[in-house]
């Protein structure tokens, strides 16, 4: 048997991961890898952030049957003001894992338990891709760390993210040789969101 939704855990588990999706969406846009002239960092904030935006809108959908209805929820969110991008890629690896492994995954069994298979399948979809966010974040961090962005030790594809243009080598070139735009808009070739 089913709860009454409007007095369940599960809506506030909702409006909880809504806030939770709609911060880290703020929060990867702020622009700090601008900032330090890493635009190809600046599109995995971007790119992750437009899937944030989705998981926001669907959790809030999922609300209707309360709408008109102000929630009262409790929740902790990172405040991440760090000078260092590596720092900045490491705590988002970190908090995507936190709401893969943890948060969304009480969430579905919560939502389980109150009899809303429907959204628990949802928790638990969306769980995966967070997995997905933190992973991504964690291997741009990790070339950040070694020193190997824009290097790489055999030849490789190189797609310049402004003009798309691509080249095979070692190193993303210091300028793209069409546009212009410097090595920051670089990306390997496999790791492009789009082929």
């Amino acid at each position: 048997m089913s709860a009454d939704f409007a007095q369940s855990e599960t809506r506030l588990n909702l409006m909880r991961a809504f806030a939770g999706e709609s911060q880290a969406r703020n929060r990867y846009t702020f622009g700090l890898a601008r900032r330090k002239n890493l635009y190809v960092l600046e599109s995995v904030f971007t790119f992750t952030a437009d899937q944030e935006r989705a998981h926001a809108k669907v959790f809030y959908n999922l609300l209707e049957q309360v709408s008109g209805q102000n929630l009262q929820v409790d929740g902790t969110y990172p405040v991440e003001l760090f000078p260092d991008i590596l720092d900045h890629l490491r705590s988002a690896q970190h908090n995507e894992y936190q709401e893969w492994d943890h948060d969304y995954a009480g969430f579905s069994r919560t939502a389980q338990e109150e009899g809303f298979p429907e959204i628990a399948h949802i928790f638990s979809m969306i769980a995966g891709i967070e997995k997905t966010h933190g992973d991504r974040f964690g291997k741009f961090a990790e070339l950040l760390e070694q020193d190997k962005l824009f290097v790489s030790d055999v030849q490789v594809k190189w797609m310049c993210l402004n003009c798309g243009q691509i080249i095979d080598a070692t190193m993303a070139p210091a300028v793209c040789p069409v546009c212009k735009h410097p090595q920051g808009y670089f990306i390997r070739w496999e790791m492009a969101p789009f082929e």
